[in-house]
């Protein structure tokens, strides 16, 4: 397998990375946009998409987004998503890729990383806690709102 590089996404990028959205659960069926919401993320400073690349195959996503916190001084860095193509998975990739988005959080000035993930995905939160993220269940609760 060809040498591994963590990397930021790009536009062209779009039709392997919706093969990972849906993978993560997300299907996807439209390139340009995917196209467009990867130009998004590179155009905000504040975020970041990275992707693990060994020769040309994406074998991973991160997204990364860091916010201000109005209660404590700094930013926190959250996850938005993380995806490991399911051939590449126990190789690796998964913590490259975090430390790729943690590195970017910590040079944003992130004092505090959040990620959410659902309940089923035990694997993953097993991973996140050898990370050192402490699963916050039962201490805090999510609610979402979708816009009409």
């Amino acid at each position: 397998m060809p040498d591994r590089v963590i990397r930021p996404a790009r536009p062209t990028d779009s039709a392997a990375v919706n093969e990972l959205l849906e993978q993560l659960g997300y299907p996807q069926d439209d390139l340009a946009e995917t196209a467009v919401r990867i130009r998004f993320w590179a155009d905000d400073p504040a975020s970041a998409v990275y992707v693990a690349d060994a020769g040309g195959n994406l074998l991973g996503l991160v997204a990364v987004h860091v916010e201000p916190f109005i209660q404590l001084p700094g930013f926190s860095g959250r996850i938005v998503a993380l995806v490991v193509s399911e051939h590449a998975r126990r190789q690796g990739v998964a913590g490259e890729l975090m430390t790729a988005a943690e590195s970017f959080a910590v040079r944003h000035g992130c004092v505090r990383f959040e990620v959410t993930s659902s309940d089923y995905r035990a694997e993953a939160h097993k991973f996140y806690q050898r990370r050192g993220y402490v699963n916050q269940a039962g201490r805090s609760s999510r609610f979402i709102l979708s816009a009409s």
